[in-house]
């Protein structure tokens, strides 16, 4: 599944599939910007494949999106600036934008080399993952 994405998608980066996360987070997947790879992390996309939709049934196609979503962080064109602007003095509320445009845009790349896979499916991932970003950004403006 994973050589199938990259392939669809052109990309030459290497993947990495490990058992957990580093961490007390439930990570599914990551992109390490400085080494250029993505790790995929088993463990932890199982629970969260569990939580959203109560079962494992559609595990296979919950690993192709967290995988296309990471992909998606690895051949955005922004990344660079985006994470850049991070680094600079700037206030809550535009670091909060930043960092949703990130996933926003890893998100766009995703659905883009996943056109077969059912939009409700993929659809109800996005909402999940963006959700976080969004309540903090809308506590901003209220």
């Amino acid at each position: 599944m994973v050589d199938r994405l990259l392939r669809r998608s052109g990309s030459r980066i290497e993947v990495k599939i490990e058992p957990r996360f580093p961490g007390n987070r439930l990570v599914g997947g990551k992109y390490h910007m400085a080494t250029h790879q993505v790790y995929i992390y088993k463990e932890p996309i199982k629970q969260q494949c569990f939580q959203l939709f109560g079962s494992l049934d559609r595990l296979e196609d919950y690993i192709a999106v967290v995988c296309a979503h990471e992909l998606g962080h690895s051949e955005d064109a922004e990344l660079v600036r985006l994470a850049g602007r991070l680094d600079e003095k700037i206030t809550d509320p535009e670091r909060r934008f930043i960092a949703l445009e990130i996933e926003e845009n890893a998100w766009r790349y995703a659905e883009s080399i996943l056109p077969d896979l059912e939009p409700a499916f993929l659809d109800t991932i996005i909402q999940a993952s963006l959700a976080s970003y969004r309540e903090e950004l809308h506590s901003d403006t209220a």
